[in-house]
C-alpha cells in the first residue's frame, strides 16, 4: 500500500518554529512542506472555485509524485446538494483541475451534517465525475452510512472517507469502498496508541493507495502527528 499522508493545507504563520523555519516566507512554505510529505488536502478550494493558474502555479511548486487533493467547492455540496443545480459548478471545477497534471489526487466532496441520503441524487451525481478521476465523499449524516451507499460508491471505486473527530457516535465508520481509502483525523491531539490504532485499522483493507490527513491547529502539531503516522504504518 502506498501512502500519501499530511495535513489540511500548508499556509500558515502558526507553523513557524514547531514546524517550519522562523525566517521562512509564505511563499516557501509549500516547496517545503511537499519535502517532507507526499500530498496535501486543500480545503480553500472549498470556498471559492480554483483558478488554473493558481492550481498550475502550486503544481510546479512539488515534486512529480507529490499529489494535490481538492475539497470541492461548497457550491456543488452545500447549496446545490449534489442535486441537478451541481452540474455546472461541477464542470468548472473539474475543467479547472485538469490545470494540475498528473500531480491532481482525489476530489474530495464534504456534504453538510443537514443533507440525509439520497442514493438517487448521488447516483446521478457520480455519472458527472470522470471514471479516471478519483472522489472520496465525507458524509456528516449518519443517514448515509448505509449499505446501499456503500454499494454505489463501491461501484464507482469511490472511497467513503472515514473520519475521527472525537463526536461519538457521529464519524463516519470505516468502510472500504474503493481500490484506495481515504481518511480524515481530526482531533487535535492523538496519544502514541490512539495513532497506533489508527495506523493499524487503516493497513488492514487491501487498499492499493491511503490517503491520510491531520487537522491544521495553532499548535503545528498536524505535522508531527502526520510524520508519527507515517513512520507507524510503514514499520507496521
Amino acid at each position: 500500500m502506498r501512502l500519501r499522508a499530511g495535513t489540511s493545507g500548508w499556509s500558515y504563520d502558526e507553523w513557524k518554529g514547531s514546524f517550519y523555519p522562523e525566517d521562512i516566507s509564505s511563499s516557501q512554505m509549500l516547496r517545503y512542506y511537499a519535502e517532507r510529505f507526499g500530498s496535501v488536502e486543500v480545503n480553500n478550494t472549498f470556498y471559492r472555485l480554483p483558478k488554473p493558474e493558481v492550481l498550475s502555479g502550486w503544481a510546479e511548486q512539488v515534486p512529480e509524485d507529490f499529489t494535490f487533493v481538492l475539497k470541492a467547492s461548497r457550491r456543488i455540496t452545500h447549496m446545490a446538494k449534489l442535486g441537478a443545480n451541481a452540474s455546472e459548478p461541477l464542470a468548472y471545477f473539474l475543467a479547472s483541475c485538469e490545470a494540475m497534471g498528473h500531480k491532481l489526487g482525489p476530489i474530495l466532496f464534504q456534504t453538510p451534517p443537514w443533507l440525509k441520503k439520497d442514493v438517487p441524487v448521488l447516483r446521478d451525481f457520480l455519472a458527472q465525475v470522470p471514471q479516471a478521476q478519483r472522489s472520496a465523499f465525507e458524509f456528516r449524516n449518519e443517514s448515509w452510512f448505509a449499505d446501499d451507499v456503500y454499494e454505489l460508491l463501491r461501484a464507482h471505486d469511490a472511497a467513503f472517507v472515514v473520519a475521527d473527530t472525537g463526536e461519538e457516535g457521529k464519524d463516519p465508520p470505516l468502510v472500504p469502498t474503493a481500490t484506495w481509502g481515504y481518511a480524515r483525523l481530526r482531533r487535535v491531539a492523538y496519544d502514541g496508541g490512539q495513532l497506533a490504532d489508527w495506523a493499524r485499522a487503516l493497513s488492514e483493507p487491501p487498499w492499493t493507495e491511503l490517503y491520510a490527513f491531520f487537522k491544521h491547529e495553532d499548535e503545528g502539531t498536524g505535522p508531527r502527528l502526520a510524520a508519527r503516522f507515517v513512520e507507524l504504518v510503514r514499520t507496521g
